[in-house]
């Protein structure tokens, strides 16, 4: 099963993990979130997120999630393994990493696919797709 780690601008790794324990009604397993602090050391940063990586990975491979590319958390996620063991994807969204969980019992590629769909596909204007009825 493909690994999910969160690395956001703090608090917002965890408050994703708390959506998504909430929405399955249980927290997923193998998945974390390093939620980086302001003025945090990049070395400390580089060195947690290492670390998580190699604590989660099975041998399946690890989704690295973050929030926006060129912040401190995605400049972080840079080095953190080979490619085929290691996908990381910016932008993070609710649907986006819903949709990661739920497919990553496929393989790493897979779930990188399948969490950019969620995300592209889970914004949206709500008028445009639900019909109201007349009452």
């Amino acid at each position: 099963m493909v690994a999910i780690l969160l690395m956001t601008h703090a608090p917002l790794g965890s408050a994703f993990i708390a959506a998504a324990t909430h929405v399955f009604r249980g927290r997923p397993e193998r998945l974390e979130a390093i939620d980086v602090q302001a003025d945090q050391n990049t070395d400390e940063v580089n060195q947690l997120a290492r670390a998580a990586v190699e604590r989660l990975n099975d041998g399946s491979g690890v989704l690295v999630m973050t929030d926006i590319m060129g912040g401190t958390p995605s400049n972080c996620c840079r080095a953190l393994g080979e490619p085929d063991q290691v996908a990381i994807i910016a932008g993070i969204s609710l649907p986006m990493l819903l949709r990661a969980i739920t497919y990553r019992s496929d393989v790493l590629d897979v779930v990188v696919e399948m969490a950019l769909a969620g995300g592209q596909n889970g914004a949206l204007r709500i008028d445009n797709r639900v019909r109201l009825g007349p009452n």
